[in-house]
């Protein structure tokens, strides 16, 4: 039996080149490209964003969100593409991409949305010749239909609160990150361990009343004491549990603590269990 500390971190996914058009210093940039689940619409619905525009947006410029949505030709009973036509729409969006860097446009692309057989793609600009950059494209695709919108958003809405997950899907997201890098590491999913669990308060009432909830939902507490100085909560807690950390095991722990946490005005930090083969 092999043991090691894992803990939750955001873990990047990699450095993406043609997320930015021209016009702009991104040379420490490193996006963060994630994708989660959600309901648009009453459709079940697959979202792509960069997560670290977060932290530049908006970005001076660009206060126009631009939009191509392709109609996909075979999409499935729940309006999700199939392997196949997700290969044929990656293209399409990389021949958008490559062809708006070739027309020097200034642009950052900030997300997808699949949903109710479309494929959305989003992009800041100036506009500039955006529309005739994209036409260009989707005439070697005749037998894809599509349309191209259009709006000032000097704000970022778009981004901010329509692609950006929020706060319980980013735990989820940083979840599967996790548990996708003990899977690469050989970690039997299946096998029960003990998962240590933090959590954040600022007053000695709320943590408390935590504490009841955890007890009563068979967690041991293991510590209760004063924050660090540099954390900007006054009072941290951990609590651990005997748990499967499969992807919805895991998810149906975090979501029901972090949920609790945030009624109390807590802030759940995030897991750490050991790797087990």
């Amino acid at each position: 039996m092999i043991r090691k500390t894992i803990l939750l971190l955001t873990l990047t996914m990699g450095i993406f080149s043609n997320i930015f058009g021209q016009k702009k210093s991104v040379n420490k940039y490193q996006p963060d490209w994630t994708f989660y689940f959600s309901n648009v619409d009453n459709n079940l619905s697959s979202i792509s964003t960069d997560l670290n525009l977060n932290s530049i947006a908006p970005i001076e410029n660009q206060e126009n969100v631009i939009y191509v949505s392709i109609k996909m030709l075979n999409p499935k009973e729940n309006g999700l593409s199939d392997n196949e036509e997700a290969e044929k729409l990656w293209k399409i969006e990389d021949d958008i991409i490559d062809n708006l860097k070739a027309e020097k446009l200034n642009y950052t692309y900030v997300g997808r949305l699949t949903s109710n057989g479309l494929r959305d793609l989003y992009f800041y600009s100036d506009n500039g010749n955006f529309e005739k950059a994209v036409v260009d494209v989707m005439r070697n695709y005749p037998e894809y239909k599509f349309a191209f919108g259009i709006d000032e958003d000097k704000t970022w809405n778009g981004y901010f609160n329509f692609l950006y997950p929020n706060p319980s899907q980013l735990q989820i997201i940083q979840n599967r990150r996790v548990v996708e890098q003990l899977e690469k590491k050989g970690d039997n999913l299946t096998k029960e361990r003990e998962v240590v669990h933090w959590v954040y308060f600022n007053n000695k009432e709320d943590l408390e009343k935590f504490e009841k909830f955890a007890i009563s939902n068979n967690y041991k507490i293991n510590l209760k004491k004063k924050a660090e100085p540099s954390i900007n909560y006054k009072y941290v807690i951990s609590i651990s549990r005997i748990d499967k950390i499969g992807y919805n095991e895991i998810d149906e722990h975090t979501l029901k603590l972090f949920e609790k946490a945030r009624m109390l005005n807590g802030d759940y930090d995030g897991w750490e269990t050991s790797e087990e083969q």
